[in-house]
């Protein structure tokens, strides 16, 4: 199988920057075609879940989604903190997929648009443009990233992002076990649904309940 051969292909180098743990705070592809890079992010994945990529959950089905399938989000707006799009998809959760150790979705960035410096204190995560240019900081460490890159973070980075480009940004993001998706469906309302602002001390709760930390509601981050 050809994913099979780029990890074998890979093993040593992911296996040299796993060895780092959490000293490997991001690990960055750019001016790779996007067929290139997805089979990076594959490989990448595997790294992110480590032993977990071997571990079956009992409730695991298989799942295949076109583009715009998935369960379709509306964010609420939030005082105080931008919101990147107020759209989103879910595409693989614990309740879809039965997985208990993969989160993904989706989301379309228009230019100027932010996600606020936050960090995940449970999850690690890899951001994947499709298309557009991004600069991403992590732990204050700015990074341009374009159309194919990608970037990984573990647990506690704390991260933000902002288009810089002229076009959206198709983004893809995974998380290496669940938890923030349970943040973003707390903070945002389904498709068709009216989507009324939520105060702080909601967003707050949500962001308890989803294992994040946001700098604004927090004060100065702390290393």
């Amino acid at each position: 199988m050809r994913i099979l051969s780029v990890s074998i292909e890979n093993a040593d180098f992911y296996q040299r920057a796993g060895n780092t743990g959490s000293k490997w705070l991001d690990v960055l592809w750019r001016g790779q075609s996007p067929h290139g890079a997805m089979k990076r992010l594959l490989a990448a994945v595997c790294l992110v879940l480590s032993t977990t990529c071997l571990a079956q959950s009992p409730n695991a089905k298989i799942l295949v989604l076109e583009r715009e399938q998935g369960e379709k989000r509306i964010r609420r707006p939030r005082e105080k903190m931008p919101n990147p799009t107020p759209e989103f998809i879910l595409k693989v959760t614990p309740q879809n997929s039965g997985s208990q150790h993969l989160v993904l979705g989706t989301e379309t960035i228009p230019p100027g648009g932010m996600i606020p410096k936050h960090r995940h204190l449970a999850q690690d995560e890899i951001l994947f443009l499709q298309t557009g240019r991004a600069r991403v900081s992590l732990n204050d460490h700015d990074y341009e990233i374009h159309a194919g890159g990608m970037v990984f973070f573990p647990l506690n980075t704390w991260v933000s992002l902002r288009n810089t480009g002229a076009e959206p940004i198709q983004l893809v993001f995974i998380f290496s076990a669940p938890g923030f998706d349970e943040y973003m469906r707390c903070s945002s309302v389904s498709e068709g649904q009216p989507a009324p602002p939520i105060p702080l001390d909601e967003v707050s709760k949500c962001a308890h309940r989803g294992h994040v930390e946001y700098e604004v509601l927090s004060g100065p981050k702390s290393k």
